[in-house]
């Protein structure tokens, strides 16, 4: 990451990123990085770890998945929002090569320095969302359009 950005305590949840400079929107920010590894692979590593309400993981595409628990940087640290400033794009290599593919943080709207960046997770998890589950995934972001859970509804 760049001296545009630095990783620090938040108020919405542990630690968070914060413009160090203004920042336009439709600014490409930083890749979030970590190892790539399959779902297969993931769901394995990670089994039974849905209710820890904490994850790194990032879905790349249907090959692959970014685990930002292994050699991950400041991006891993970029809080949810119900009302974002930010968004995850992923950019797919010319190649075709899913193993080439990236996640992309771009701003959404101008950025002030000293504003964190936020980002929807937009998490989907396969059990059901139960209540229990849902206060596992509390959103904490403050937004007046806080939906009060970082889970997305299932399709």
């Amino acid at each position: 990451m760049s001296k545009r950005l630095e990783a620090r305590q938040s108020p919405i949840h542990g630690n968070g990123v914060f413009a160090l400079v203004d920042i336009p929107a439709g600014k490409t920010l930083v890749q979030y990085k970590g190892e790539l590894i399959t779902h297969k692979k993931a769901d394995k590593r990670y089994a039974n770890t849905s209710d820890t309400g904490h994850t790194f993981l990032f879905t790349l595409n249907d090959k692959y998945i970014v685990d930002a628990n292994v050699d991950g940087n400041k991006a891993r640290w970029i809080n949810h929002s119900c009302t974002p400033n930010c968004q995850a794009v992923i950019k797919e290599h010319k190649s075709g090569k899913p193993r080439k593919d990236k996640v992309m943080i771009e701003s959404m709207r101008a950025i002030k320095a000293g504003e964190e960046l936020t980002y929807d997770y937009g998490i989907q998890l396969d059990e059901p969302h139960t209540k229990r589950m849902k206060a596992i995934w509390a959103c904490r972001c403050g937004s007046p359009e806080c939906t009060g859970t970082m889970l997305k509804p299932k399709r």
